[in-house]
C-alpha cells in the first residue's frame, strides 16, 4: 500500500534521507523510529508529495507519487507534525472543511464527521472553537481531520508529541482501530513505548538511514539477549583499559555506556576497577529497542 525504493533528499550537499526503502501492508502498523533530525519527517514529507525526491522512487496504493500525484493522494492520509487546523473555526468547522476538500458532502460528510469525533472523543467540543482546545485536543482533531475520508493508507509524522496522557491514549487507540480495519500506517516516533506498542514491523533511522529494520523479535535478537549497562561519574582520566574486556558502546568524561550479558553480576567486578569516587551513579536496562539504538548509534532515541 505504501512502497518506497531507494528514496532519498538532498539539499545541496547536506542529506536529509538516504537510500530509503520499505513497503508497509494493508492493516500494518510500520514504524520510523529515530530521535529529531534523524530523516522521519523528510521521508514522510517526500511519500506525501510535499517534497520533491532527489532519487528513488513512491508509490501509494500501486500509485507513483511523482507521475500519478492525484491518484496517489487520493488513497492518503496525512497527520503532519505541524497542526493543520483552522484555531478561529470550530472543531466541526474544521471537520466539514476538509471533508469537502476530500470530496464528501451530505449525509456521508455528516456521518463521517459523528464517527471520527467519536475516535478521538471530542464529540462534546464540536461546536467549540479551536482556539479554546487544548493542545492534545488540537493533536486529536488534526488526526480526525486527516482520517475523515477513511484513506487506505495513513501517514503519521510524531502525533503525540506533547500531548497530555488522555489524548495519547485516544490516539493511540484510533491507530490500533485503523490498523483493524486494514489501513496501512506509518508512524514516525521517538517513543519507544509507543512503537512497542503499535508496531508490526518497524526501521531505526539515524542521520538519514535506516540501519536496522525488521519485527520486534527480529531487532531485539540483534541485542543477542545483552543488558545495557550506564555509569555516570568523573573518567576524563580513566584508561580504556579498565573496560578492554567488556563491549563498550559509548566513552565520555562524564559517562560510560556497554553492553554486557547478565550485568547485575558483573556490577561488582566493573565498580572495582574504578577509583574511589569515580563512579557516581549505575544504571542497567534489560535488552529492548532502546538499548538497540544505544548500541547502533552511540545516542538517546530523544537526543
Amino acid at each position: 500500500m505504501i512502497k518506497t525504493e531507494q528514496l532519498s533528499k538532498s539539499y545541496g550537499q547536506f542529506v536529509a534521507a538516504e537510500d530509503i526503502s520499505f513497503e508497509v501492508q494493508p492493516g500494518e502498523v510500520f514504524g520510523l523510529l529515530g530521535p529529531n533530525g534523524a530523516g522521519k519527517s523528510t521521508t514522510i514529507n517526500c511519500i506525501s508529495g510535499l517534497l520533491k525526491p532527489s532519487l528513488g522512487e513512491v508509490s501509494i496504493n500501486g500509485y507513483s507519487v511523482l507521475s500519478e500525484a492525484v491518484k496517489a493522494k487520493q488513497s492518503l492520509g496525512l497527520v503532519p507534525q505541524d497542526l493543520a487546523i483552522y484555531e478561529d473555526l470550530t472543531g466541526q468547522e474544521n471537520l466539514n472543511f476538509w471533508g469537502q476538500a476530500y470530496g464528501l458532502s451530505g449525509r456521508q460528510l455528516k456521518d463521517r464527521m459523528s464517527t471520527v469525533l467519536q475516535q478521538v472523543g471530542l464529540e462534546s467540543r464540536a461546536a467549540d472553537l479551536v482556539s479554546t482546545y487544548s493542545g492534545g485536543m488540537k493533536r486529536r482533531l488534526n488526526f480526525a481531520c486527516a482520517i475523515l475520508h477513511e484513506p487506505r493508507a495513513l501517514l503519521l509524522d510524531e502525533p503525540t508529541v506533547g500531548v497530555d496522557p488522555q489524548s495519547r491514549e485516544h490516539l493511540l487507540s484510533a491507530v490500533e482501530n485503523l490498523k483493524s480495519t486494514g489501513t496501512a500506517v506509518l508512524y514516525t516516533t521517538h517513543y519507544m513505548e509507543e512503537a512497542e506498542r503499535l508496531c508490526d514491523r518497524l526501521a531505526i533511522i539515524d542521520h538519514g538511514k535506516i540501519i536496522a529494520s525488521g519485527t520486534l523479535a527480529e531487532l531485539r535478537s540483534h541485542m543477542g539477549e545483552k543488558d545495557l549497562i550506564t555509569l555516570q561519574g568523573d573518567f576524563s582520566q580513566v584508561s580504556e583499559q579498565v573496560l578492554s574486556d567488556f563491549e563498550v558502546i559509548e566513552w565520555q568524561d562524564d559517562s560510560i555506556r556497554f553492553m554486557a550479558a547478565d550485568a547485575a553480576s558483573l556490577l561488582s567486578d566493573i565498580l572495582s576497577r574504578f577509583g574511589k569516587g569515580q563512579v557516581k551513579q549505575t544504571a542497567v536496562q534489560q535488552a529492548n529497542l532502546e538499548s538497540l539504538f544505544i548500541k547502533l548509534t552511540g545516542r538517546e532515541l530523544r537526543d
